[in-house]
Order: C-alpha cells, then structure tokens, then sequence
C-alpha cells in the first residue's frame, strides 16, 4: 500500500494523535489565508507543515489541553456507576485464543498480552509480554490489536520494539490540517490510516498507543476563542458579584439589601441562588461548582456553613432562618409507608409514577435522623454501641432515645417529615438508568401493613394507580435481578407479639410472614434498588461507604432447580452460600442480589450501618469533606456488628421462647404441615411448620425434599428450650 498524503506529510511533521472518535469541520472563518492551510506544506517546509499561522494554532490548542484534565480514551469495557454496562457478550464474541490484546494491570501499567483460555464465565487466562499468565476481566482490556490471530506471547518484545520506531511525537500540526480538511468522525485504525497509511496490526496498535497515552482533542479555533472570551465574562460577573457580596456585608445590619433585590437580574439571581441551594444542602453539581468559586473569592471555606453564614451576613437570610423550609419540596407526592403493623419506628416509604416515555421513576423515602443527631456526639457513640434497635415479642429497645427514635425521628402519616429521598429512572428491562439523592420534605399519605397494603393490590384500584406502578417496578426489577444471576433466599419467618407479658397467661399473637407476599416483595426489591442506587452513588463519587457484597457461590444453584420454588428451594440456596464480604472504598458486586453494588441506607433509625452511610451522604449533598475515612468506617462497622450479633442472639432466644410457650398451649395432637427441608441423617429430617414458621427436627418415615408431610407436637418446654414433634403417618390402607 502506498503513502497517504498525510503519511507523506508525517515524514516531516508530526506530533501526538487525537481521540478515537471527534468530529471536526474546517477552519474557515478563524484561519486566514485560507491558502495557508489548504494549500498544504510550502516547498520550503522541509522539516513539517511549519508555517507560523499553523504554529499558533497548535499552541492555542495546546493551552487548551494544559487545562484540561487528561482522560484515557481507549474503548474500555466496564462498571460505569450502575448505568447500562456494555454488553459482555461483545467481549465473549471478539476475545478467543491467540488474540493480541492491552490490558489495564494496575493504574499505572498497561501491559500486552496474548489471549490463552476463558477463565469462568467472564474472565480471561492470558500470557503477558513478560510471560506472566493471569486471569483478566473484560473491564481490563483497553485495546485489542486487529488482524492478529494465534500471536506467540515470545514475540511481544520485538513487536513493541517495532512500535518505538513508529511514534513519531510531532505529527500534530498536519494531523489537524488533514482531520480539519475530511471534516468526519474516525476510528484508531482509520487515524492509523491518515498517520501511516496502512491500518494494519502494528500501524493500528501505534495509533491507539498516541490517543490514550496524549489524549488531545482537536477543537475548533472559533470554540477556544469563544470559551476564552466566555471565561473572562464569567470572571469578570464573579468578580462583580463579590463585589457586591462585600459591600453588603459591610453595611449594618438595618441598611442591608433587601431580599428581593438580588433576585431582580438574572445573573446575580443564579449566583445567590446557588449559594442558598449550597447552605440547604440542596445543590446540583453546577450549583457546587459556582457557590465554590465565590466561596473561595471571598476567602471563605467551601462548606455549606460558610454559605450560611455568608447569606446572613450580606442581608439575604435572617438571623433565626429555618432551613428546613428550603428542603426540596416532595409533599405533593403519594406516599406509601408499609411495615409490620406493630412498627414504632417507620424508616422509609416510597412513591412511584409512569413517565411520558412508559418508564417508570420510583421515590424511595427515608427518614433523616442526621438533622437531629451529629457525628461524634454523645446520642451516637450511645447508637454505635447499641449497633442496632432491639425488638423483642415482649418490648423494642430501640437505638435511639424512644422519644427521638418513634416520634421526631420518624416518618408521619399527614405530617411533613424530614428525609433523604433517592430518586430512580428505571429502564424497561429493569436496570437503573438514572439516579438522584436528595435531601427532601414528605407528607406520608398511608401508613399501611403488609397485610393491607397487599389487600389493596389485589383490589386493584383505579385511584391506587400508584400502588400498582410500584408492583410493577418490583416485578421488572426482580426479573432483570434473575438475569443478573441473582438468588431466591425468601424464607417462612415467624413474628410473635405478647401484648401483656407480666401476666401469668400473657397473650400471645403469632403472625407467620411469607417472604413471597406481594407487598413484601414490592417493599423488599426498592430497599435493594435504593442500596443498588446509593452505592452507584458512592461509586461516581469516590465516596467511602460500607459497601456490601457477596460472592456467589462455588455450586451452581441450578442444582437446586428440581426442588419446588419456595422455602424448600430457598433453604438448600442458603444452604452453599458463601460468607459475605464489605469494602469501605468500592463497591463488590453482590452476587445473591445480583447488583453491581450495595448499601445499606433505608434504615437510619435502628441500624448504625445505615445512620453511617446516611452521615457521609449528607455531608458531600452539603458539599463537606465525609467525617469519616474508609478506616473509620471499617472499625465503627466492626463495633456495631459486634453488638449486632448480641441483639439477634437476644432476639432469636426470645422469640424460641415464646414460641415454645405458643405451642405449649396449643391443643394436644393438632396437626402442623411440615415441609422437609434436608435430611440430617438417614431419615431424621430438618422440617419447617408451614403454621408456625419454625423449624424442627424428627424422624420421616417417607417423602422426599420438598415434600410435606403431618406432625403433632409432643412436648414443648419453653423454659427448658424442649421441643420433640412426631410425624403423623396417614392411614393408606383401602377401606375395601
């Protein structure tokens, strides 16, 4: 193949590349002579296209990078937040054995390697150009080098060997004049065609290796120009606006600005504007940035108490001013809160609506105790040790001082309540496709149970739409969780109340809840969408957090898939989980909710995990630095966990207990239907009383797992912690 023109000009000129993809139009009106550019190289320019107007657009172009922050642009494959992941079956389709491909191997290093074989069911064995082999992810390969089939990994040196001699740092200037002139967009291997005339293996790879390691983008000489003149007019509104800000805070107090004359020009609106949106804690990113920089023209901190102080003391906010007013206002909503009927603390609640396009955006609602409990203060070293509220079939002992915990802290039917609310787009497959967190103001509209609120779904209302819009929202979230690989666990769970327990014969309200309701599994998916949402939160925002995840396990749980869905299914599921694992730096993927990450957050009020994630979410909404590193994190989470474990060992022991009082007072030879869940030994089976959601332990003459068979209870001493149960066996004898 011969020269391209550009790659006869490259002999003499050339520089670093571009990026894989832009779009350029000719320089019309900014270059004069037109000739100058269009012409081509003078006969005179021996060394490269080095007329001094063509100079000067480099060094335009090169204070324009100086400025910018530098990005990889090589096509990666990878988490993006919890956007739509590129498909990995693009990646099964091209990767195969003997490829030549770039991976990332930490952050500093890009090595070569050659494709040797799939390592589990995403990853990649490969042999490195230092013959190292290792496993890969898809999210690692940066490049892979086109037209190389079966490459010996030996051969790497002397191929990145040729590469040195291809990398011609000067191609700059000409490589502009050439895009300039197409006016299209291009690929690495169509810009390795411009540059050496040739896209083939090697030619491609060098092309690839100028646009990810000096990434420049070449833009038009009219949009610098336009960008320079725009910069100097917003430094100079800024330094206008200080201006003002100074002199009003000079004034005494009685002679300052009214209000409403900083809302008369727009320019001056949206800068006092940003500043209360960033003392409120309500600010988008823009609103950030801007009250930041005046912040900082004014010598103050970048901090939502600065911007406080400062609205007051140029006049704008009164002394005694309530911010809670300028929280964004949600109370037009329908909300729906849905517990257990004996709930004191109410953390959380949802809404939901169909957007034009026939998606769906779902609020998920919940409590903020933060405006009310600081870090580091005396109610929150009291709360990290408790770790977690306490409920009990006889009492709750709740985390937090009883009067915070069920009253101010908590959610109200009709009343406006304080909250963070994490908004979420889905698409229709499910998938998160945006997401926002906000500090906010609701008014709950129902408080309903479980048992009513599934009620009215199957009523199927027409003034309840939202309600269904929510079921729906949970089945399409199930369904693309299923995809991801995602693992049923919904157990049977007992639930007792003792309404009088000092009483000698207290009275004892058991309540069996299937995990499978309708309106729990509504409640259940949008705790996990909003964990999913926080941690892709967490993510885009290099926050640290305690993340949440879990591997999935070493047995396919599709050797399960002969065993009917439901408690019996779910069990054996648990039954090969592995343990669970927490960053306090990344999200790890959870592989038995099938998300790419999680976080706790939707319960503040009776889980410390929760109140530590909702304390360094709300500093970055105020714009502050978080109160605590990955480290502290770590260790507060490990106290917590510490008095976790002591809360559940308290409450399974009691809630045995009266369940054994329950069954203790049930009459002699009741029936129970009992599902078998394993067999132990030979035929001593672990069963569950369907009735009563306990599991039990006897001898089973017959049946398999799965199957349900009759017991009777034997013996039951609560005080003693004795339960023996005897199988019923049927007469199955013809009655001829």
């Amino acid at each position: 193949m011969g020269p391209s023109t550009m790659a006869a000009r490259a002999a003499g000129c050339c520089s670093s590349a571009a990026l894989a993809f832009f779009r350029l139009h000719p320089l019309r009106c900014a270059v004069r002579p037109a000739a100058a550019l269009v012409g081509g190289c003078s006969s005179g320019l021996r060394g490269g296209c080095r007329s001094r107007l063509a100079h000067s657009i480099v060094d335009l172009v090169m204070e324009e990078l100086r400025s910018r922050r530098r990005v990889r642009v090589s096509a990666k494959i990878g988490l993006q937040g919890t956007k739509e992941l590129p498909d990995n079956k693009i990646v099964k389709r091209t990767l195969q054995k003997g490829l030549l491909l770039e991976f990332q191997k930490d952050p500093e290093r890009s090595l070569l390697a050659v494709v040797e074989r799939p390592d589990g069911k995403k990853n990649w064995m490969v042999t490195d150009q230092n013959g190292v082999m290792s496993s890969i992810k898809p999210q690692q390969v940066t490049y892979v080098v086109p037209g190389i089939m079966n490459f010996d990994y030996s051969k790497i040196d002397e191929f990145l060997e040729k590469t040195q001699n291809l990398l011609d740092p000067t191609i700059l200037e000409c490589a502009w004049m050439e895009l300039s002139e197409k006016d299209k967009s291009i690929t690495v291997e169509e810009f390795a065609e411009i540059v050496y005339g040739t896209k083939e293996s090697l030619e491609s790879y060098c092309a690839h290796l100028l646009l990810s390691r000096d990434v420049v983008y070449f833009v038009k000489v009219e949009e610098l120009l336009r960008r320079k003149l725009a910069k100097e007019a917003a430094d100079k509104e800024l330094e206008e606006f200080v201006h003002l800000l100074k002199s009003a805070k000079a004034l005494p107090m009685e002679s300052k600005p009214p209000k409403a004359s900083w809302l008369v020009e727009e320019k001056v609106r949206q800068k006092i504007e940003s500043l209360q949106a960033y003392a409120v804690d309500a600010c988008d990113d823009e609103q950030r940035r801007l009250a930041g920089n005046i912040l900082k023209a004014m010598g103050f901190t970048r901090t939502s108490s600065a911007a406080l102080k400062l609205l007051i003391n140029v006049g704008y906010f009164p002394v005694h001013v309530n911010l809670d007013l300028f929280r964004k206002d949600l109370s037009t909503l329908k909300v729906y809160a849905i517990d257990v009927d004996e709930a004191d603390e109410l953390d959380d609640a949802l809404s939901a609506t169909r957007l034009p396009d026939g998606r769906i955006k779902v609020w998920i609602h919940v409590a903020d105790p933060t405006c009310l409990v600081k870090p580091h203060s005396i109610i929150d070293r009291e709360a990290m040790h408790r770790g977690t509220s306490i409920f009990l079939p006889t009492t709750t002992f709740p985390m937090f001082p009883e009067r915070l915990a069920m009253n101010s802290m908590s959610l109200q039917q009709g009343k406006e309540c304080k909250s963070v609310t994490v908004s979420v787009i889905l698409n229709l497959d499910g998938s998160i496709a945006e997401y926002t967190l906000e500090n906010s103001v609701i008014k709950p509209t129902y408080m309903l149970t479980y048992e009513s609120a599934t009620e009215l779904l199957y009523m199927n209302l027409e003034e309840e739409e939202e309600l269904r819009i929510l079921q729906e929202a949970a089945r399409i979230r199930e369904q693309w969780r299923r995809s991801q690989g995602s693992i049923d666990t919904a157990m049977i769970e007992p639930r007792i109340k003792v309404s009088n327990p000092d009483d000698p014969e207290p009275n004892i309200n058991l309540y069996v809840e299937d995990q499978a309701n309708p309106a729990m599994q509504l409640v259940s998916e949008m705790m996990i969408l909003c964990g999913e949402a926080v941690a892709a939160f967490g993510f885009d925002n290099n926050l640290p957090l305690p993340y949440r995840g879990h591997p999935q396990s070493n047995t396919a749980v599709s050797v399960f898939s002969h065993l009917p869905e439901g408690p019996a299914r779910s069990f054996a599921n648990i039954s090969v989980l592995r343990a669970a694992e927490m960053d306090f730096q990344k999200p790890v993927p959870h592989g038995v909710l099938g998300i790419p990450g999680y976080v706790q957050f939707t319960s503040p009020i009776r889980r410390y995990v929760d109140l530590l994630a909702h304390y360094q979410v709300k500093a970055f909404l105020r714009g502050d630095s978080p109160p605590y590193s990955a480290g502290d994190l770590e260790g507060m989470t490990f106290i917590a966990s510490m008095h976790v474990k002591v809360a559940r060992r308290l409450h399974s022991n009691s809630l045995r207990y009266w369940l054994l009082e329950y069954l203790r007072r049930q009459p002699k030879g009741r029936k129970y239907r009992a599902l078998i869940l394993k067999f132990v030994k030979d035929r001593m089976g672990a069963l569950l009383l369907v009735e009563v959601g306990m599991q039990v332990t006897t001898t089973i003459s017959r049946g398999k797992v799965g199957d349900q068979v009759s017991v009777t209870v034997e013996t039951a001493h609560p005080r003693d912690d004795i339960l023996s149960v005897r199988e019923v066996v049927e007469d199955t004898k013809d009655s001829e």
